[in-house]
């Protein structure tokens, strides 16, 4: 197949699909967003992708700028990660078993880490949230885990109140099955304020960047001044870099801040876009973890061989050339999606840090979940969405996610985005 083409059939509809998805799926979608709810309409069905296109079932070629929601940051179909991945199916797919990849893989991440010496790998970003605070939980024998507003740490029930993402692109403020009881000792303070700890804190878990509610820059001093906070009352800090590990800097959020949790968790791009989750912590505290502790977890696809197979194929490709393409690229998005509505007369901002890129249709940009959340009232973000969706460029649909780039989108895409956006702008100023 030459680059960039489509081996779609185009025998089915997105609209036929849609309604037999919606017979046997809640929502016809296996994760909410995906339905469209929050920007309305008929989502379409990808049939296969390729570097920074996707193509959905009726043949239909979008640039794309979700992106799996991060984990493709080499672009679709990545022929590094495919060998990988072919490679590791043909000696089989799950053992149950150790392998030399797992060990690779966690040597991988530690050594680019400052202060990460163990890690234990899991299946998804929400295992790997759950089970940080476990490990918290039990090294430090307190049961307060301190989160933010707006910050998305997965579905685990004692970390969705307040959460971002997901849960905000549907209008819900928590999750209907989730007991009182297991969000009783989950304190929820506004991101961008250091909150006072007592010694019945745990940890304080927080994206080092916001990138669940949009993109919320974390204030000057906020991060370094919540691991001050931690270590005056013998707390943990905790780093969700989920989105932000190995998308912001080699190291990771570590690298970029400067500043080093005590425990961290990962996903996305660690599994080259096959399930896969993390998290790690100095030996001392990663000791609690069974075998060697008392803090139990397991799974029977922990460290599975094809993620990890596609895992250390990302990795291996993302050296500085690749974080400076990423930077760039996001740059000169935002700079340009700025521009092109400004000059239409529509307030826009564009927040960015390293490659991570939001849009939110205001002057200012936030630095709180409320703040957030005033911004993306009205339908304007719908309107962008659809307007950009029409002339073939596929955004996330809902107003609380990020942009995503990878190292295949180009300058020439770039402009060919803005371009688009402008005229959408045009539209929307003429009402």
């Amino acid at each position: 197949m030459s680059p960039y083409t489509s081996t779609v059939s185009n025998a089915l509809t997105n609209a036929a699909l849609f309604e037999r998805a919606q017979k046997v799926m809640p929502g016809g979608v296996n994760s909410p967003v995906r339905s469209f709810r929050s920007v309305g309409g008929t989502p379409y069905f990808v049939a296969n992708a390729e570097g920074p296109w996707v193509w959905d079932t009726e043949g239909k070629r979008y640039l794309d700028y979700v992106m799996s929601y991060g984990p493709c940051i080499l672009g679709h179909a990545n022929p590094n990660i495919v060998d990988a991945v072919s490679v590791a199916a043909g000696q089989g797919t799950s053992y149950g078993a150790p392998t030399e990849r797992e060990v690779l893989m966690a040597e991988e991440m530690c050594s680019r880490v400052p202060g990460m010496e163990m890690m234990r790998l899991v299946s998804s970003g929400t295992e790997a949230a759950m089970s940080a605070v476990r490990l918290a939980r039990g090294a430090t024998g307190r049961d307060v885990i301190v989160k933010f507003a707006g910050n998305y740490h997965g579905h685990s029930d004692n970390l969705l109140a307040a959460g971002g993402s997901g849960i905000a692109n549907q209008g819900l403020s928590g999750c209907d099955g989730v007991p009182a009881g297991a969000v009783a000792d989950t304190i929820v303070a506004p991101y961008n304020v250091v909150p006072e700890l007592d010694s019945s804190v745990a940890a304080v878990a927080v994206e080092p960047v916001a990138a669940n509610m949009g993109v919320v820059a974390p204030g000057e001093g906020f991060l370094r001044d919540l691991r001050a906070a931690c270590d005056d009352v013998g707390a943990m800090l905790l780093f969700d870099e989920v989105i932000t590990g190995f998308r912001l800097a080699r190291g990771g959020a570590t690298e970029y801040f400067g500043v080093q949790p005590d425990v961290w968790c990962f996903g996305k791009v660690i599994g080259g876009g096959l399930p896969v989750g993390a998290y790690g912590a100095s030996r001392e505290i990663m000791g609690s973890v069974a075998p060697l502790g008392g803090v139990y977890q397991g799974g029977t696809l922990s460290g599975n061989p094809l993620a990890t197979a596609a895992g250390l194929a990302a990795l291996e490709q993302l050296d500085a050339s690749a974080y400076s393409t990423l930077e760039h690229l996001a740059t000169r998005l935002g700079d340009g999606l700025e521009t092109a509505f400004r000059s239409a007369g529509i307030d826009v901002v564009c927040p960015r840090v390293g490659s991570l890129l939001g849009i939110f249709f205001t002057d200012v940009a936030p630095t709180n979940f409320d703040e957030a959340q005033a911004a993306v009232e009205g339908d304007r973000y719908k309107t962008f969405f659809h307007g950009m969706l029409e002339r073939g460029i596929a955004l996330a649909p809902g107003p609380y996610e990020m942009i995503f780039v990878s190292t295949v989108h180009t300058d020439e895409l770039i402009d060919m985005t803005i371009a688009a956006a402008a005229e959408v702008a045009g539209e929307m100023a003429a009402g």
